[in-house]
């Protein structure tokens, strides 16, 4: 094997040596980890706003339709400041729109996070796919009988 002399040309030659050796899925490692970047951000705070019970169940409500904030609070044994913070956090995600008419405040459910989920989900589902049909083609030639 040539040695390098240095430079980008060398990095790029490495780069590319090195993922011949690798499985389909990381023929793109640069394209992979901006990916990775650019959902992380944006879904930590989605699944975050995902993570308490009560927000679910605000969102599981406004599924219904959108309701004002004191119908959405009803339900809860809490504190409207406290209830409030839910609602703060699930507008700043994402999840949900509200908008003020007069004294009302009524919240809305925003439809793009659930694509943005079912997105990744997907991707995330296709992969664990692919690994598993590996692992099953590895399994089944291991049984067969030499």
């Amino acid at each position: 094997m040539a040695k390098c002399s240095g430079g980008s040309e060398c990095t790029q030659s490495r780069i590319a040596s090195i993922c011949k050796k690798l499985s389909p899925c990381a023929n793109y490692p640069i394209l992979i980890l901006s990916l990775m970047e650019h959902y992380q951000a944006r879904l930590d705070g989605v699944f975050q706003a995902l993570a308490d019970p009560t927000r679910r169940a605000v969102l599981g409500r406004l599924g219904k339709g959108p309701a004002s904030i004191s119908d959405l609070a009803k339900p809860f044994d809490m504190a409207l400041p406290s209830f409030m913070k839910h609602i703060r956090l699930l507008e700043e995600s994402g999840w949900i729109s509200t908008a003020k008419q007069g004294r009302v405040r009524t919240c809305a459910i925003e439809k793009k996070q659930f694509a943005a989920v079912e997105s990744w989900l997907s991707e995330q589902r296709a992969i664990w796919e692919a690994r598993t049909d590996r692992l099953e083609k590895f399994v089944l030639s291991e049984e067969k009988p030499e």
